[in-house]
């Protein structure tokens, strides 16, 4: 252990967070018998981590993440209290990999990550809730005016290719974990789940031909300017799933009902970052972003994933 007065202390040379985020190589500890879980979760980064190495002396410019760090011996935790005061970069590790990487590595959530509710600005904070709002409506509103002539253009083409609605309904569950029926402009067959409820896939047999165009583009989710408008979902946030998988996705992914902390969004981090998927890896994924977008919310990132949408939209890279 790291004896403060063996050592004198040092100012840390770190000049920037950026450059504690570059670092190859980071130390962590946790309690030996996390050991083996927080492995299996580091193992893929492109930086290395040490795990519970007591032995290093000198802590100038080293990142020192914990994990579960309450669980730790009175003489670990002085070791991690030390070595702040030496000149390390001292954090807990889900809150550097959040910096790091972008997103939130779900596997190393605990019940006490959730308890801290003024940490969610977007939870706790009237302000920024109503500046959201504000954004919702002004953005919706615009959103609206712009794409009135697409939104004619594709219910003509989707009533000339395929008889049945323009407009497609569907339940989802929304924030606190409320259905509402989100509206789409149709892209399937109106027979789509005549064989029961199934993921909608990246080569989907049931969707039609401008189906596939809106929804390259992103247009078939225009309708949920409504929704937004009558304050069902927001303009960013999680994707609204159903019911029917969120009942078997939270048996396998932890903690994926607090998506529902906050109103689903029409754009997201998620939809930004992660390509279309249809199984439950890709679901885990997305719900990595989720979590990180709804702890680091700010009214600048939902401008960048806006700015991010429309890039998708332009070049169709959507899913």
């Amino acid at each position: 252990m790291v004896q403060r007065d063996s050592i004198e202390p040092i100012v840390s040379k770190f000049k920037s967070k950026s450059e504690v985020l570059e670092q190859k190589v980071i130390y962590v500890y946790c309690p030996k018998n996390r050991e083996i879980e927080v492995g299996k979760v580091i193992q893929d980064y492109t930086f290395d981590m040490v795990l519970n190495d007591y032995t290093i002396s000198n802590l100038d410019c080293k990142v020192i993440c914990h994990f579960e760090s309450s669980s730790l011996s009175v003489e670990q935790q002085h070791f991690l209290v030390t070595a702040t005061e030496l000149g390390a970069w001292v954090e807990p590790l889900v809150s550097y990999l959040d910096s790091r990487l972008g997103y939130t590595e779900v596997d190393l959530l605990h019940n006490g990550y959730f308890l801290h509710q003024k940490a969610f600005s977007i939870l706790s904070t009237p302000r920024t809730q109503l500046a959201k709002r504000f954004l919702d409506i002004i953005a919706s509103l615009i959103l609206g005016v712009v794409a009135l002539p697409i939104c004619l253009l594709a219910a003509i083409a989707i009533k000339l290719e395929s008889s049945g609605p323009v407009f497609f309904k569907q339940k989802r569950t929304g924030q606190y974990n409320i259905e509402f029926e989100v509206l789409k402009f149709r892209s399937m067959r109106t027979d789509a789940e005549k064989y029961g409820v199934k993921w909608a896939s990246k080569d989907d047999s049931r969707v039609t031909r401008i189906g596939h165009f809106i929804r390259k583009t992103r247009i078939d989710e225009l309708p949920q300017i409504i929704n937004i408008l009558k304050g069902e979902m927001s303009i960013v946030g999680p994707r609204p799933e159903r019911e029917f998988f969120i009942v078997d996705l939270e048996k396998k992914i932890p903690y994926y009902r607090f998506r529902h902390a906050v109103k689903p969004g029409v754009t997201g981090l998620a939809q930004v970052s992660y390509p279309y998927g249809a199984s439950v890896e890709d679901a885990i994924w997305k719900h990595k972003y989720d979590i990180f977008y709804i702890k680091h919310h700010s009214s600048w990132l939902d401008i960048k994933i806006l700015l991010k949408t429309i890039k998708v939209v332009l070049f169709g890279m959507g899913r």
